[in-house]
């Protein structure tokens, strides 16, 4: 039972990652990012998302830097841009990233989409990187079942972690099963389906019996379910709000009411059609 904003999970290399972060999608470079990650770590967050492609990386290590907390009781991620996959292109975006994030060390690294003809030479250089010690872990982000099968097949390391889309309305039993089946950590991007479900009858009478808000009570489905969330905000009420979830917990068959509202809707590309 996940219990607290520090609680962790042991991803399948042994690295410990926190089931609950703070995304920074689309928070502007400056202040506005700043803001965001500096109002996350004072509520108690630890895992910090972000990517080259969000063009915040430089925000996100200034925060981190100016916060004062410990570098090993941080867990910062970032991804590679699509245009930037391949061994030699990967090798150079992860020096960039690192370079504006002013971190030795990346905690997890992942590949963002999965490049037809790509990402397997991309995985090969995230896995020197990994050898290497420059990066704890590597995962991938929007890979199917067929994308992770494929890259398993020639790959000497198991990705750790693969972010997906995931909601009420897009619930992935198979793609949860089977990364459960094979060690590699589901984790949450857009848990909130953009405000989208927030309206929906199900999630607001199941929050008006705990006292909370539907956004609340999705995140904490998320948790009960061994998916890693990480919601984006930044709003200071939002963010602390976000984090209020560790005080309840649903029943199963609140748990089924939920997965009962997939439709599997998207509101990103199909990782096939991206």
């Amino acid at each position: 039972m996940v219990t607290s904003l520090t609680d962790c999970t042991t991803l399948n290399n042994g690295v410990r990652m926190p089931w609950f972060g703070l995304g920074v999608y689309k928070a502007e470079e400056g202040n506005e990012v700043m803001e965001a990650v500096q109002t996350a770590l004072k509520y108690g967050y630890r895992s910090i998302d972000t990517a080259s492609f969000y063009g915040n990386e430089e925000g996100v290590g200034k925060a981190i830097r100016q916060s004062g907390i410990p570098r090993e009781d941080l867990f910062v991620t970032t991804k590679v841009w699509n245009d930037q996959q391949g061994f030699d292109s990967t090798l150079e975006a992860f020096e960039e990233s690192r370079r504006k994030l002013g971190l030795d060390t990346i905690d997890l690294y992942l590949i963002h989409w999965p490049v037809t003809g790509k990402y397997k030479e991309t995985w090969r250089a995230m896995e020197q990187l990994y050898r290497e010690g420059r990066v704890r872990a590597i995962g991938v982000c929007n890979f199917e079942i067929h994308h992770l099968k494929d890259l398993m097949e020639d790959s000497e390391v198991t990705p750790a972690v693969n972010q997906v889309e995931y909601h009420p309305r897009l619930t992935q039993k198979e793609l949860l099963r089977f990364c459960k089946e094979n060690d590699i950590q589901l984790e949450a991007w857009g848990p909130l389906m953009r405000g989208k479900i927030l309206d929906h009858e199900t999630l607001r009478k199941i929050g008006e019996k705990y006292g909370k808000t539907p956004a609340q009570v999705v995140l904490r489905w998320d948790l009960q379910q061994g998916v890693i969330t990480i919601p984006k905000s930044v709003r200071e009420e939002r963010i602390k709000a976000n984090a209020d979830v560790f005080d309840f917990s649903l029943t199963p068959e609140e748990m089924e009411s939920i997965d009962a509202l997939n439709q599997n809707i998207r509101t990103g590309p199909h990782p096939d059609d991206f």
